[in-house]
């Protein structure tokens, strides 16, 4: 089962991309949300991936962040509710006004998003409001956060994308980098590989 993919990115369209790892070339439906987070291509990319066995076709569904594809797996457990429509939902509104809307019980919210009626929107508020939701995942910090502000500054400033600068940033900081300069350092090369 595949579980993450990092390649380069080929094409985007809205629905799905085609990311090139390895020599090989996997096509992934995504959502707009995850549409929206991803580069233009060609650019260096990582997605979460849910594997699914359909009929006779092996999809990869891709999400930008693990709480998107958490969300997607809870839709998915919902009688009637399959991958297209969970896209779907996952376009419509994002993680955290999802959360909201869940937790409002707001099923005018969801039953507006289309393809989505408001006997479904009742059937997903009724069979998650009270399923436990994954929370946020924080994010590793570096000891000072005016660094890490300066140098995500500075990579936004070099044409990188938030999200690209935001992960490589991460990297930097798990691998123990806390000054601007090491953040920018581990940062840079890791971008480049």
């Amino acid at each position: 089962m595949i579980g993450f993919l990092e390649g380069r990115l080929q094409e985007k369209t809205p629905g799905q991309i085609l990311l090139q790892v390895g020599g090989v070339g996997y096509q992934v439906l995504i959502s707009l949300t995850t549409f929206y987070a991803l580069p233009e291509p060609p650019a260096q990319v990582s997605l979460h991936i849910h594997t699914r066995l359909q009929e006779e076709a092996l999809n990869l569904y891709g999400f930008a962040d693990p709480e998107e594809r958490d969300l997607f797996l809870q839709l998915l457990s919902i009688p009637r509710v399959g991958a297209r429509m969970a896209l779907n939902i996952l376009s419509g509104v994002g993680p955290e006004e999802f959360r909201q809307a869940l937790a409002a019980g707001d099923v005018r919210r969801l039953a507006a998003i289309p393809g989505v009626g408001k006997k479904t929107a009742e059937r997903i508020v009724l069979e998650l409001k009270d399923k436990p939701r994954p929370a946020p995942k924080g994010r590793p910090r570096p000891a000072s956060d005016q660094a890490r502000e300066d140098a995500l500054s500075a990579l936004l400033n070099l044409g990188y994308t938030r999200a690209q600068a935001d992960k490589a940033l991460d990297t930097a900081a798990a691998q123990g980098a806390r000054s601007l300069e090491e953040l920018l350092r581990h940062a840079l090369r890791w971008l480049a590989r």
